[in-house]
């Protein structure tokens, strides 16, 4: 971009976008230095906190907005749903919104009448289709809005975490629909979403984005498993007196193998050992009721199994050992929490401290080619009669 033919000033000028700082220049780069590439059919996740850059990145690919440097290539129509409402008309019904929409994309008034009835099915406003959307709820418009998006057949689907709005029946038919979009119809999908559990079904691959940057892209598993443990590769955690800001706290946890090595990776079939040190603060007085609880999670943070260890008798400090039988968990990552705490009175300390990776070294489920199996092992006693 220039100005006057000479080379726009303000493009080297700008902060990194974090929103937890303080700002050092007037100017801040939503976005820096992205550079990926979806191939078609494509299902691709992009993750992130808020103001790390998602929704902009959407309304760039989308081209509602111009990068200041740089170039997108995109190869066919793109359909996109970026935010409640967008690219409808308030004073039109929700009719002409389609035939609107549909112009926008390309379509010819012979290809959207046929597909008008399939839309407004979907959606579930026939009742309100031929009023003016302003009288649309927000849900109302979501529905509307992604039956466009989806059926108006743009080779590229855009959706924001709008799906966020609509409810649990309509976000279930939402997903089977991209996920219809994309394998049996070969589109690409680009889709935002806070919601990990919708992120690893509908997925293949994830973007991890952090103040503007792409900081990590890989599988959609891994790269849930990189935003939801903060980066937590390791497979131990400590922390000192000085750092804890409790008066029981976690010393030190970390995973074991068999010999007693520190690894955090395991065959599904072999023994994980987990080591942990709880320290008292000199002068603190505990409750007599304290535990400490070791929790295993998917990567969503649904607990899978919690053990709990009596604190009582804690002078200084208190050694354990956990001991978890092969064939338990099944193949994946998980996170672990550990806990200090008096039971439904108060919390000492919480650390979610290490990631545990379990692979798979030639079980049943390596036929089921990555398909989602659960996480405990729990065979039934079967008699045939």
């Amino acid at each position: 971009m220039s100005i006057l033919g000479k080379e726009d000033p303000f493009l080297k000028v700008g902060s990194i976008n974090d929103r937890t700082k303080a700002a050092d220049s007037e100017y801040v780069w939503a976005l820096k230095d992205i550079d990926f590439k979806v191939e078609q059919g494509d299902v691709v996740g992009i993750i992130g906190k808020n103001g790390a850059g998602k929704s902009t990145l959407l309304k760039i690919l989308s081209r509602v907005t111009g990068p200041t440097t740089g170039t997108i290539k995109a190869r066919g129509r793109i359909g996109s749903l970026l935010e409640v409402g967008t690219g409808f008309h308030p004073e039109l019904t929700g009719r002409e919104n389609v035939f609107m929409n549909g112009a926008i994309l390309g379509m010819n008034k012979q290809e959207i009448t046929r597909k008008l009835d399939e839309i407004v099915d979907f959606s579930g406003c026939e009742r309100y289709i031929d009023t003016p959307v302003k009288r649309y709820s927000s849900g109302m418009k979501v529905r509307l809005g992604f039956a466009v998006a989806a059926h108006l057949d743009p080779e590229i689907l855009v959706v924001d975490e709008v799906l966020a709005v609509g409810d649990a029946e309509f976000q279930k038919k939402a997903i089977g629909k991209m996920q219809d979009v994309s394998r049996g119809e070969g589109r690409t999908v680009l889709f935002v979403s806070h919601n990990m559990d919708s992120m690893l079904n509908l997925c293949k691959k994830g973007i991890l984005l952090e103040n503007g940057r792409v900081a990590y892209q890989n599988d959609i598993k891994s790269t849930v498993a990189e935003y939801l443990g903060g980066g937590k590769t390791e497979f131990s955690f400590s922390q000192t007196e000085q750092e804890a800001g409790f008066g029981v706290y976690i010393a030190s946890v970390q995973f074991c193998g068999s010999q007693h090595q520190r690894q955090g990776l395991f065959s599904f079939d072999e023994d994980i050992v987990i080591e942990a040190v709880v320290r008292k603060k000199c002068g603190f007085v505990m409750d007599s009721k304290a535990v400490m609880s070791v929790i295993i999670m998917t990567l969503n943070r649904t607990r899978i199994c919690n053990a709990e260890l009596m604190l009582n008798g804690l002078d200084e400090q208190k050694r354990f050992r956990l001991t978890y039988r092969g064939e338990t968990l099944l193949p994946g990552k998980y996170l672990i929490r550990v806990v200090t705490h008096v039971p439904n009175v108060c919390f000492y300390d919480r650390q979610d401290v290490c990631m545990l990776t379990i692979t798979d070294n030639g079980t049943e489920f390596l036929k089921y080619n990555g398909a989602d199996n659960g996480f405990i092992m729990f065979s039934p006693k079967i008699e045939e009669q």
